[in-house]
């Protein structure tokens, strides 16, 4: 192999290998009265993982799995240990989401035939309430 091609061929396979690595980034930020409040966020592989933390030292988390796929899961966990979180599952012009709260009820949306020009949305609240909406 000729050797001007060796860095360029190199600094590709370590660029490559950095596009897949795990970042994280912390921010702090200060209120007039001193007080800071800071969040710690994690991405990899379609993964995002934050974790915030207030002046007062309480914390709450939200983490997404699933980016850049048809199956994404969020979920928030507050300082009281509380959780919701939302599910979507989306392919072939359809997509269907979950949310469920802290209580456990949950609320569903589903869309029928996005792109096709005859798209259907169907919502369910949380006590079998129904809504359907034709676009």
């Amino acid at each position: 192999m000729k050797k001007s091609m060796i860095l360029p061929l190199a600094a590709l396979a370590l660029s490559t290998a950095a596009l897949s690595a795990q970042v994280t980034s912390s921010k702090t930020v200060t209120g007039p009265n001193g007080q800071t409040a800071s969040s710690s966020t994690t991405r990899s592989d379609g993964n995002v993982s934050t974790t915030y933390t207030g002046p007062n030292g309480q914390t709450a988390t939200r983490n997404v799995t699933g980016r850049g796929t048809g199956n994404v899961s969020s979920s928030v966990t507050g300082p009281n240990g509380q959780t919701a979180s939302r599910s979507t599952v989306r392919g072939s012009g359809n997509s269907s989401s979950t949310v469920t709260g802290p209580n456990g009820q949950t609320a569903t949306r589903n869309v029928y035939g996005r792109g096709s020009g005859n798209a259907t949305v169907v919502g369910t609240g949380p006590n079998g309430g129904a809504v359907v909406r034709h676009r």
